[in-house]
């Protein structure tokens, strides 16, 4: 008998999105319980529903109200399909009024922790709490983030749970398998909120947890040798994550088959170039064509003082000299990109009518047209957590998997103003002492990124007997959960010195280091 592959996406649960911040989160839940799943807008059709097949639908929450006219309602088709459906939030209060319940502005917002009161018995949350009442009735600590409220229960329908300013915090029709909860499960506050949604998604839409590292990358090599046949594959290899990653799905896939480029820009870390040259050419034997570009990159800038047009030159120069070698590459047929899963949630998300527009995505800053490639993605459906897990999987370290995050111009956007070869180089010997302590003090992990930054001002200092005039760095370092807004890390003040004594006694041309304590808002996270 011939070996049949398991689907491991044949059974997979729909996501509805309805605009919420959260929603990305939900699905990364739904993945992290060993179960394939897609984010897709609120008002695709039905017969988009039926092509996808899920064995379940999410409705995630949004800032609209159902009480204002056109306010987004799901496919009619959702409670008609015979499907478990959960509505979370905004998702719990459409399905009321759609299945002919009321909703209405609550009378107190609730904004934050609560403590749930589960009044009823159901399949949704049964032996699932957090502690009891003095009635002896079950508790759950939850977040909540809504304004209005569900009113009216739909035929059918029971609220089994309630908070002191929302009767109706959660509701369910249990012949249905119809299930809504006014809280966020899917956010680290609510404390059972995995062990809810894994109750939907295992127990009541019947799913396998087939979705782990090990069957994602036996899955993603068999699609790409489908697809690829026995072409030949280009990848711009940077030594992020990204196309790390994607760089040994494809030697798994097509071995030999596939060339990387790596362009040394010049602008990278200290040591990175060769560490990425020994890793992927020596350690994993990748086939790496490497580019000595830094001289045309600094030529390229010079005089250039302005972020967005220093940005500009890096991408069209990676453009031109990835374009020269890939038509050096005559029996290449694929471009390969790590285009990663929030990349095509993002560019759906900016189409008209929640249209399903996928933008070109780069690892080498957009490619031309005249290029004539076919494209392989194969992390197009994977989210960055997901991405690292397979990597580890596959060979690579922990270390180089959970770097912090490095710009794509490089250190470019951490000189400010004109970028030099000696401005560069003062740049890195400083933040390698910046990292250096980081790791030794246990702090690199705790902290979400943490870099240095070359400031093209002078500034007066004193060694021995002699006074200096030299360069001035900022540390920078900060926390964050989405890299949209991050706070000032508040790292010990002894560290600091130590960091700050280090840089000045060790580096000759460096007088002084300042520690930035802006927020993003208003601030960015990078100074350029």
């Amino acid at each position: 008998m011939a070996f049949m592959k398991k689907n491991i996406q044949q059974q997979r649960i729909l996501i509805l999105d309805f605009g919420s911040q959260y929603a990305q989160l939900i699905a990364r839940r739904v993945r992290e319980i060993g179960v394939y799943c897609e984010l897709k807008p609120w008002n695709i059709s039905e017969a988009e529903i039926r092509a996808f097949n899920p064995s379940g639908i999410i409705l995630s929450g949004g800032p609209a109200s159902t009480t204002e006219p056109g306010s987004p309602r799901a496919a009619a088709y959702v409670f008609s399909a015979g499907l478990p459906v959960l509505g979370i939030c905004y998702g719990m209060q459409t399905m009321a009024v759609q299945l002919g319940g009321s909703v209405s502005g609550a009378s107190a917002r609730e904004f934050g922790h609560a403590s749930m009161t589960l009044s009823t018995d159901c399949t949704l949350t049964r032996d699932i709490h957090d502690g009891l009442d003095p009635a002896g009735k079950p508790l759950l600590d939850v977040w909540m983030s809504h304004g209005d409220s569900v009113t009216t229960l739909p035929c059918g329908f029971v609220s089994i749970a309630s908070t002191p300013t929302c009767p109706v915090a959660a509701m369910v029709n249990e012949e249905k398998r119809f299930y809504a909860v006014q809280f966020h499960p899917e956010v680290t506050h609510t404390h059972q909120g995995v062990r809810i949604l894994a109750r939907f998604v295992l127990d009541l839409c019947r799913c396998q947890a087939l979705w782990a590292p090990a069957a994602i990358i036996e899955d993603i090599v068999h699609r790409l040798r489908q697809q690829i046949g026995d072409d030949h594959v280009i990848l711009g290899l940077s030594g992020g994550v990204d196309s790390s990653v994607t760089a040994l799905l494809l030697q798994r896939a097509i071995g030999n088959r596939l060339t990387c480029v790596f362009i040394d820009n010049g602008l990278l870390r200290l040591h990175e170039a060769e560490q990425v040259m020994a890793m992927f050419g020596d350690q994993f034997g990748l086939n790496i064509v490497h580019i000595a570009a830094q001289q045309r990159f600094l030529n390229a800038l010079t005089g250039i003082d302005e972020p967005e047009e220093k940005r500009k030159i890096i991408g069209n120069m990676f453009v031109a000299l990835f374009d020269e070698q890939a038509s050096r590459q005559k029996q290449v047929k694929w471009l390969a990109q790590g285009t990663i899963y929030p990349d095509i949630i993002e560019s759906a998300a900016a189409g008209a009518s929640g249209a399903h527009v996928i933008k070109s995505h780069h690892n080498v800053a957009g490619l031309p047209e005249t290029m004539k490639l076919a494209l392989a993605e194969p992390l197009k459906e994977l989210f960055k957590d997901e991405v690292r897990k397979i990597g580890l999987e596959l060979g690579l370290s922990h270390e180089m998997l959970h770097r912090h995050p490095f710009p794509g111009p490089g250190l470019a956007v951490r000189v400010l103003g004109e970028v030099r070869k000696e401005y560069c180089d003062l740049l890195r010997r400083a933040d390698v002492i910046f990292i250096e302590e980081l790791h030794r003090a246990d702090l690199y992990y705790k902290v979400s990124q943490a870099f240095t930054v070359f400031l093209p001002v002078r500034s007066v200092g004193v060694m021995g007997d002699g006074r200096k005039y030299e360069w001035v760095v900022a540390l920078r370092a900060v926390e964050t959960t989405d890299f949209m807004t991050a706070s000032w890390a508040r790292l010990p003040y002894e560290f600091l010195a130590l960091v700050s004594s280090r840089i000045i006694n060790e580096i000759s041309g460096i007088s002084r280091v300042v520690f930035d304590i802006s927020s993003k808002p208003p601030a960015t996270i990078e100074w350029e």
